[in-house]
């Protein structure tokens, strides 16, 4: 070869590596979830927020490092532990190194076991699990990980806050405790006895019981239960479907006392109860959007719904995952070594533009942020949902919740 073409090839190959060396590269989230079934309706609304935060948060802010993307994959777990380990390992296959999940707690306590393992035996393909959703207390004390942060308040968390409100509220004197038979329905029965106990030992508890998820056609057995009890009022983590079908039969069936619940809005359920709902259904939650805590925060919302238009606007912390995240990634340099992003995550506190401030306990990976008791409402809405125009108003809030609370997290590090 003469010395031209051997100048000519050297320089085309430094170009190359320039370039390469120069393109963004593309950080992979896998969101396993329901997509289908009983429960799609909420999946997919979970999935088109993340799908709207990648790009709102951080792809059109010019990315993370140096003009790095991020892109989620939907994969549909059917709400199947089985299935969300099958799609664990095809996304590892595939180079995620990032799990979103959220819809049951039960599947999360099995991601977290799977994972442990994997990135024990794995250590150049190790995963994070970042938690939008699932609440099961012991997801954060006793099954704690290293490798799973948690971005919603557990159930005690929010269980604190409500049972605060309800003490404060002379008028409530007996309790029902109806939940989906599995673990967070179980903790959330577990908090509610315990801390009403300690905060209001006057009331009673009427009625404890848990019912199949998923499962039940026609809650008005419960219902009529409930009723006859002469509870004045109801706490239930139920969600979906389930939620849907309990509340309405409760409200058929003559119950009039404030039913508290987790996840009683949207995804056709605001819709659903309509104008019944008012004064009934309370729900915990976080992110404030009526009126919006801010106004990115409420240029943030009508983009989701220009975006997506139809859809509803209820987890705020979708957006909090994604920038929690883009923040650690940034704060450790790497998008690749999950330690070093997970290290930066502990500890993390950053402003939230739907109130207050994110903060990731180093102790046991929990967010804490505000948790407010909203209430089912028309009234001063602007950010309606399922087309409807009830919404989610504040009616109280907790500051922070469970910032120095009690944990028995003892979590093993790399």
């Amino acid at each position: 070869m003469n010395k031209t073409k051997t100048g000519v090839l050297g320089a085309l190959t430094a170009l190359m590596l320039s370039t390469s060396a120069s393109v963004a590269d593309t950080v992979k989230i896998a969101f396993i979830d329901p997509l289908s079934g009983p429960f799609a309706a909420t999946g997919e609304n979970a999935f088109h927020l993340f799908q709207y935060a990648v790009d709102a948060v951080v792809n059109d802010q010019g990315g993370v490092l140096d003009g790095d993307t991020f892109e989620i994959v939907g994969l549909d777990n059917k709400i199947s532990a089985t299935e969300t380990l099958i799609h664990l390992q095809t996304a590892i296959d595939d180079g995620v190194r990032y799990i979103v999940q959220g819809q049951s707690s039960g599947v999360a306590a099995a991601l977290i076991d799977a994972i442990n393992k994997h990135n024990r035996r794995n250590p150049d393909q190790q995963v994070l699990f970042l938690n939008y959703a699932a609440i099961d207390p012991a997801l954060t004390n006793e099954a704690c990980s290293f490798w799973h942060f948690s971005f919603d308040a557990n159930s005690d968390l929010k269980m604190d806050a409500l049972t605060d409100v309800i003490a404060e509220n002379p008028d409530l004197t007996s309790a029902y405790l109806i939940n989906q038979d599995y673990s967070f329905g179980r903790a959330v029965a577990a908090s509610a006895t315990s801390m009403l106990a300690d905060k209001r030992p006057d009331i009673t508890i009427a009625g404890d019981e848990v019912h199949p998820i998923g499962q039940v056609k026609d809650f008005t057995p419960y219902a009529r239960k409930i009723v006859s009890s002469g509870a004045d009022f109801v706490i239930t983590g139920a969600w979906g479907a389930d939620m849907y079908g309990l509340g309405t039969s409760l409200i058929a069936n003559g119950f009039t006392g404030p039913i508290y619940t987790y996840y009683a809005a949207a995804s056709g359920i605001t819709a659903g109860f309509g104008e019944a709902g008012k004064g009934s259904l309370f729900i915990l939650a976080e992110g404030q959007t009526n009126p919006p805590a801010s106004e990115e925060a409420e240029q943030y919302v009508a983009g989701f719904k220009e975006a997506f238009p139809g859809e509803n606007f209820t987890l705020a912390r979708t957006s909090n995952v994604i920038r929690m995240l883009a923040a650690a990634i940034n704060e450790a340099g790497t998008a690749t070594d999950v330690v070093a992003v997970a290290n930066a995550l502990e500890g993390l506190e950053i402003e939230n533009p739907f109130g207050g401030t994110l903060y990731m306990r180093p102790d046991n990976h929990q967010v804490i942020q505000d948790v407010h008791v909203m209430a089912h409402t028309d009234d001063g809405v602007t950010n309606s949902l399922d087309g409807s125009p009830y919404g989610l108003l504040v009616s109280d809030s907790v500051v922070a919740a469970g910032r120095d609370s009690a944990t028995t997290c003892e979590m093993d590090r790399p």
